[in-house]
Order: structure tokens, then C-alpha cells, then sequence
């Protein structure tokens, strides 16, 4: 009997466990697939760890949502040789949570610029806790990508405001990404570990041009998301062999 009653009480918390690892798999397989002709595929790695509270949440999403409506990016966006970007958002925590939460969108104009603010301004959180695996989150922004050879830049863009302490090491994600030929940038908050664009600098970052922004504080988040689109949308292609985590070192704060 006792042993029934156990059974009883967990049940409801397993059958809870199972239907979010179903809805974690349904959610990235619904995604859409990346366009092609293309000047930049752009996955966005947002944090939703422990750490990260409803308020930080928000004062994230709406930097992006803000970023997304400056014009400013808009002009980075026209620099290029197809004047289009692809770009998709992701959240992550632990080694296995993590989920697309916007499709791959391609980005041609003000109006799907708009488009793409309001799908992130309408994506609600759909992870807590886990820890903060950055390694899980890199290889899962792998997934997202389309097969090489369609001639865009792929690039990673993580936020965050701690070290790599779940999954395997940070290190070997993103070199395993630098050498399929993707690009790591950063953008750490520094509003827990003041040192962490270090750490980000030393072994989260790589590839071509790859460069971290930091943000001092969540607040100053909007700042620094805009700063860094805009560089990593206007960068130019570099024709160079991928290198590994040295590669990289351009260093701002906001």
C-alpha cells in the first residue's frame, strides 16, 4: 500500500517529464527549414538557466525585439551581396534543454525585419533551470543549420551570464563548430561573473572574425545585442582557412 501511494504522488511528475521531452522534440522538428541565397544564416542562443529570472528574461527579448526594429540593422542588412539574412532563435539550459522557439525567417526588408521583432516579442519561455550547458546549446545551433555549400556564413550567437557547467566541455563544441565552419560570437552579461567576457573570449568564441561584446548589466543588454547584430550582419565574408578559438579577438562592453 505504502508503495501505491508512492506511485501515486510521482506519477503525475513523471507523465510531466515525458510530455516536455515530447514537446521539446515536436518544437524543433516544426521548425522551418533555412532559407537558401543567403548572406548570413544567424541562429540566436538566448539563456533561460536558473539564473535567468522572468525580469532578466524580458529585458533580453526586448533587446532583441528592439534590435530587430532599428534601422540601423537594416542598413547592416542591405550591405550585403544577397541584401537578405536568415536568422532563427533558440533557448537553452542543460545538456539536453533546449528548443527553437522562432523559425528560420529570412529577413529581406523593414517589413520582415518587423516581422521577425514581433515573432521574438510573441515567443514565450519555455525552459527553467537545468544548469548552464553552452556546450549543449552549440551543438544543438548545429542542428538548426542547412547543409554546407549554400555559400552564407553560419554563425552562432550566444548570450549568457555564466560558465559552461553541464554537458561535455564547452571547448570541444565549438571547435567541432569552427571546423564544419561556423563562427561563435559572444555576448556574456556580466552581471554575476564581471570577468566572464574573459571566459567567453578564452572558450566559448571562434572562427572567422568571431568577437565577443559584453554587457555590463541586463540592462544595458539592449545596447549590446544591437552592437553586436550589427557587426555580425556587416561583417564580410573572410576567405581564410576556419581556425580554431584563437582566431578572434575584437573586445567591447556596454
Amino acid at each position: 500500500m505504502p508503495q501505491r501511494r508512492r506511485m501515486r504522488r510521482w506519477w503525475p511528475m513523471a507523465l510531466a517529464l515525458v510530455l516536455g521531452a515530447v514537446g521539446l522534440t515536436l518544437g524543433a522538428a516544426a521548425g522551418a527549414e533555412a532559407p537558401a541565397d543567403v548572406d548570413l544564416h544567424l541562429v540566436l542562443a538566448v539563456d533561460v538557466s536558473g539564473s535567468v529570472n522572468e525580469a532578466r528574461f524580458e529585458l533580453q527579448k526586448q533587446g532583441y525585439v528592439a534590435a530587430f526594429r532599428n534601422p540601423r540593422l537594416l542598413e547592416a542588412i542591405r550591405s550585403g551581396a544577397a541584401q537578405t539574412i536568415a536568422v532563427t532563435m533558440l533557448q537553452w539550459t542543460g545538456p539536453h534543454l533546449q528548443i527553437q522557439v522562432v523559425p528560420w525567417r529570412r529577413i529581406s526588408g523593414e517589413a520582415s525585419m518587423h516581422a521577425l521583432a514581433d515573432a521574438i516579442e510573441s515567443a514565450p519561455r519555455q525552459l527553467f533551470g537545468g544548469g548552464t550547458s553552452i556546450s549543449g546549446a552549440i551543438d544543438y545551433a548545429m542542428s538548426l543549420f542547412p547543409t554546407p555549400g549554400q555559400g552564407a556564413r553560419r554563425v552562432i550567437d550566444v548570450s549568457g551570464d555564466g560558465g559552461n557547467n553541464r554537458g561535455r566541455p564547452v571547448t570541444e563544441a565549438r571547435d567541432d563548430a569552427v571546423k564544419a565552419g561556423v563562427s561563435i560570437n559572444g555576448l556574456p552579461i556580466l552581471a554575476l561573473e564581471p570577468q566572464l567576457d574573459d571566459y567567453y573570449r578564452q572558450n566559448v568564441i571562434g572562427g572567422p572574425n568571431a568577437f565577443v561584446v559584453a554587457a555590463a548589466s541586463y540592462e544595458s543588454f539592449a545596447d549590446a545585442i544591437l552592437k553586436k547584430l550589427v557587426t555580425e550582419i556587416a561583417a564580410t565574408r573572410v576567405p581564410a582557412r576556419p581556425r580554431l578559438a584563437r582566431l578572434c579577438c575584437r573586445r567591447w562592453r556596454s
